[in-house]
């Protein structure tokens, strides 16, 4: 073949390779033109929670009860709904003591909302209630208490139940009806090893004048009172499915 015929076949396969090389110029170009890389945005920035007070029992008889100073039914609004913080309501949804005697309701008639209902009667043996309230609850207990004031475990399954209801991990606020047995509560849990600057003894649903208030006790169109628990959140200890520690001598 000629070297004329040889140039003369070069030549479009040049022009060929030059045309595929410009249109992929000139598409690279465009793509960098029109594509900008997703830049990372930062973090929207979040306040951090308000620091607490430290726990600080108030003075008189309210302070016998371990009633907070700053942290009660009066302020307690402010600190609701924190993730940082569980909310206990130790009262019983129907409590055998008669406080009305006291100008209470034995009945669980509302609560706080964000609370959850767990009843002290359950936890430990309660002593010390006014002489008009009588006796309280009187049945099985995740813990005894011995002769020295110590808490003793009934149940294999005592400190396990304890330690989910009240995580050592959060701050923990308490409430009842009247404040004591928010403050009983608190001892006990100090007593088994819970950090006291992390508890706080809110006082009585009783004397709560909030916005946050959940009414259970209502009124039907007869007029008769009754109590609507399934709005409580409660939390319940099936006994019967517990492991009985038998060597512990209950009082």
């Amino acid at each position: 073949m000629s070297k004329k015929a040889t140039a003369s076949r070069i030549k479009p396969l040049l022009i060929t390779l030059f045309c595929v090389a410009l249109v992929g110029c000139a598409t690279f170009c465009g793509f960098a033109f029109f594509y900008k890389p997703e830049v990372e945005k930062p973090a929207p920035y979040v306040s951090p929670l308000p620091e607490l007070p430290l726990p600080e029992v108030t003075g008189g008889v309210r302070g016998e009860l371990g009633i907070d100073k700053n942290i009660n039914e009066s302020t307690i609004d402010q600190y609701l709904g924190r993730a940082d913080s569980v909310y206990r309501d130790m009262r019983m949804l129907e409590d055998p003591g008669n406080y009305e005697a006291i100008g209470g309701d034995r009945f669980l008639s509302g609560y706080v909302e964000g609370f959850e209902v767990v009843p002290l009667p359950y936890l430990a043996p309660v002593s010390g209630l006014p002489e008009a309230v009588g006796d309280t609850y009187k049945g099985d207990t995740l813990f005894s208490i011995d002769s020295g004031g110590n808490y003793v475990a009934n149940y294999e399954e005592s400190l396990a139940i304890l330690q989910d209801l009240f995580p050592k991990d959060k701050n923990i606020f308490l409430m009842c009806g009247g404040g004591g047995y928010a403050g009983m509560t608190k001892a006990m849990l100090v007593s088994l090893g819970w950090d006291a600057n992390k508890i706080w003894n809110v006082g009585g649903y009783w004397y709560y004048e909030g916005e946050h208030n959940v009414e259970v006790k209502k009124t039907n169109e007869q007029g008769e009172t009754y109590y609507d628990f399934d709005l409580v959140k409660y939390h319940d200890i099936k006994f019967d499915d517990l492991t009985p520690l038998t060597t512990v001598a209950r009082l």
